[in-house]
């Protein structure tokens, strides 16, 4: 049985070390505020929204929410987002995606000033990822490598397949791992015979959102394994991978739930208070 990665832990470590980063800004009297917009009813963006709100109270940074209708106009949204970069007091300003069919989500991203992108959305954030001389970064990607890190886990040199090319978990966590020199092929839905890529895999990263994809049969002995899919079948919380059959022939496996997720929530929090120093001139 491969050994777990258990992100909640480590989350909830990094969320007592960042306590410490807050109470250092506040005694130099910076209060750090994020705002979450959220657009329309999505049950999941809502209940998403809730769990950050939670996180970033315990660690002592205020987040606001603007709720805002299912038919909100673009043009408002964006009149919003300008307001809030105009704001020295707000430090990160993200949009809950999705959004609704109306708001052209590529412009409302390029809308939000690269200094408080916490999500690290913005084409200039996604470029200076890609080029290595970012200040802020995805997440989830974040937590990802950070979680590699505790484990003392080397991507040096090793063969990374990521599967799955959205710019919120999968593109991030290639540019990243390229950083630390391992070699990364990036699957998606066009790509032909997956296990093709995966066998050979040191490590495999599946944030696909299909339940059971990732099978024992696809993967080599060995081999570390981060499961971000989250999908829910029969009233229960799985994975992409089939975490069962694949955990015996892993050394390093996260579960789901409590390996990825509570990575992403800790992170965004971190990504406030990166902002929120470089800000006010404060390096690490």
């Amino acid at each position: 049985m491969g050994k777990i990665l258990d992100g909640k832990a480590f989350a909830n470590l990094r969320a007592e070390k960042l306590k410490e980063k807050v109470k250092d800004l506040k005694a130099q009297g910076i209060t750090p505020l994020f705002c979450v917009i959220n657009v329309g009813d999505n049950k999941a963006s809502k209940i998403y929204v809730r769990t950050k709100k939670r996180r970033a109270e315990s660690v002592g940074i205020i987040q606001k929410i603007y709720q805002l209708p299912e038919d909100e106009k673009e043009e408002d949204l964006l009149a919003l987002i300008d307001k809030l970069n105009a704001d020295p007091k707000v430090y990160g300003v993200m949009v809950q995606l999705p959004a609704p069919k109306q708001i052209n989500v590529d412009r409302v991203l390029e809308r939000i000033d690269p200094e408080k992108d916490v999500d690290g959305l913005t084409p200039s954030n996604i470029g200076r990822l890609w080029q290595g001389n970012h200040f802020v970064e995805p997440a989830t990607a974040d937590g990802i490598l950070a979680l590699l890190d505790h484990y003392n886990i080397d991507l040096k040199g090793k063969d990374v397949v990521v599967i799955g090319r959205s710019n919120i978990v999968g593109k991030p966590v290639a540019a990243l791992m390229l950083e630390r020199d391992a070699t990364v092929s990036i699957l998606h839905l066009e790509t032909k015979n997956l296990s093709q890529y995966t066998k050979n895999a040191d490590v495999v990263v599946s944030a696909a959102g299909q339940a059971g994809l990732v099978t024992a049969d696809m993967v080599k002995d060995g081999v570390i394994v981060i499961d971000v899919g989250i999908n829910h079948v029969n009233g229960h919380l799985v994975g992409d991978v089939d975490f069962d059959s694949v955990a015996p022939k892993a050394s390093y496996i996260t579960p789901v739930p409590g390996g990825v997720g509570p990575l992403t929530v800790e992170f965004l929090m971190e990504q406030v208070i990166k902002l929120t120093r470089r800000a006010n001139g404060i390096r690490e």
